[in-house]
C-alpha cells in the first residue's frame, strides 16, 4: 500500500509541477513553495494522513486550472469588448 501511495505523491507533484509553469508570480516562485510544502511532510507516516495531503494537493490543482481560465476569459474579455461599457 505504501508504494501506491508514493506513486500518487510524485504523480500529484508532477501535476504540480506542469501546472506552475503558468502561475502568475513566475515558475521559480512556485516551484519553491511547492517544494517546501512537500518537503514538510515528507516524515508523514500514517496512510490515512497521506490520503488527506493528497486530497488537499488535489484540490490545489483544481483552484490552479480555475485560475488559469479565469485569467484567460479576462484576456479574451478585454480583447473583444471595450472598457466603457463596465
Amino acid at each position: 500500500m505504501a508504494k501506491s501511495l508514493r506513486g500518487e505523491v510524485l504523480n500529484l507533484y508532477k501535476n504540480l509541477l506542469y501546472l506552475g509553469r503558468e502561475y502568475p508570480k513566475g515558475a521559480d516562485y512556485f516551484r519553491s513553495r511547492l517544494k517546501a510544502a512537500f518537503l514538510k511532510n515528507k516524515d508523514v507516516k500514517d496512510p490515512e494522513k497521506i490520503k488527506e495531503l493528497i486530497a488537499r494537493g488535489e484540490f490545489v490543482i483544481k483552484e490552479l486550472e480555475a485560475l488559469y481560465f479565469l485569467r484567460k476569459y479576462r484576456a479574451l474579455k478585454k480583447r473583444y469588448y471595450s472598457d466603457d461599457n463596465q
